[in-house]
């Protein structure tokens, strides 16, 4: 696993191996994530997404503690994935990072609790699959709008960007952390120093 520019954010560029019958690669392994990350990947929910060209999802981010840290891939079609440093204090604040996800490269990306995430499909039937480490609790769950000129996301041109209602009404940036309701540099920072005490 390679670390992204963002803190807590890492991508895995498998080896894919094809054959006369498809191909083969791992897209997670225990003792590799373990050495990135420092601690082991809690699995307590996975999701299956599929989207139609356009589909803008996120950026979405959990309360933190407990947050929720996430593990993405795409297994059809192709996004264009987004980590957004959303933890007020950070000294990444408001940065992000995009990486292609797609079904030849077969590359997985990791983002810890606190970073906001977003994916746009490039094409039809995008499905992208995803472990998380704290189950779906609405009432933890929020997002900041993926289109905010406050981030500044460079989207790809010529794709009209599809939002849920919920993404839609999110609000920006500067709005959700006026309102209190970002994740804080220093919550985070605890949080992960005590996943790696737990092991």
């Amino acid at each position: 696993m390679r670390p992204l520019g963002i803190e807590g954010a890492w991508v895995l560029e498998p080896r894919v191996l094809p054959d006369g019958r498809g191909s083969f690669h791992e897209w997670f392994r225990e003792p590799e994530f373990r050495a990135a990350t420092g601690h082991g990947l809690g699995l307590a929910q996975a999701n299956c997404s599929v989207s139609r060209r356009g589909v803008l999802r996120g950026v979405h981010f959990s309360d933190v503690p407990p947050g929720q840290a996430k593990y993405v891939t795409c297994v059809r079609g192709a996004v264009l994935d987004v980590v957004v440093d959303l933890r007020v204090g950070s000294p990444g604040f408001g940065r992000w990072e995009a990486v292609r996800l797609d079904d030849v490269t077969r590359h997985a990306v990791f983002l810890a609790e606190g970073l906001g995430h977003a994916f746009l499909a490039l094409g039809d039937e995008a499905t992208v699959v995803y472990l998380c480490s704290t189950g779906y609790a609405p009432e933890r769950e929020h997002g900041v709008h993926p289109l905010d000129p406050g981030l500044g996301i460079d989207w790809p041109r010529g794709v009209e960007p599809v939002l849920s209602p919920r993404d839609a009404a999110a609000p920006s940036l500067a709005e959700a952390r006026a309102s209190g309701l970002l994740p804080s540099y220093a919550s985070c920072r605890d949080h992960y120093r005590a996943l790696r005490l737990s092991g």
